[in-house]
């Protein structure tokens, strides 16, 4: 019962240490898409070149306009294929 239970406690801390890992891995690759992003649309701005956004873009606006938050989070995420906490921020940005 002891072994079992000890055994255990050395998974679940493997597990964290590795989610741990992950996420030190995760967070610096997304700051560097995210500079790497701004300077695309530098990029397209100085030439003049402009990306059609997706017409669902504009029922994400008209949801916020009527004060529904998670609506416009949950159509946000239908269209842009974004994970919860992603298309939390992005919509919030949009209510700006």
């Amino acid at each position: 019962m002891d072994t079992t239970f000890s055994a255990l406690a050395v998974f679940v801390l493997a597990i964290a240490v590795l989610a741990s890992s992950l996420d030190r891995r995760t967070k610096p690759l997304e700051r560097r898409m995210a500079r790497l992003e701004e300077k695309v649309d530098l990029l397209m701005a100085h030439l003049g070149v402009e990306v059609a956004e997706d017409p669902r873009m504009a029922e994400v606006d008209a949801l916020l306009a009527q004060g529904k938050k998670i609506q416009a989070i949950k159509v946000y995420r239908e269209v842009t294929g974004e994970g919860l906490a992603e298309a939390k921020e992005a919509v919030e940005r949009r209510m700006r």
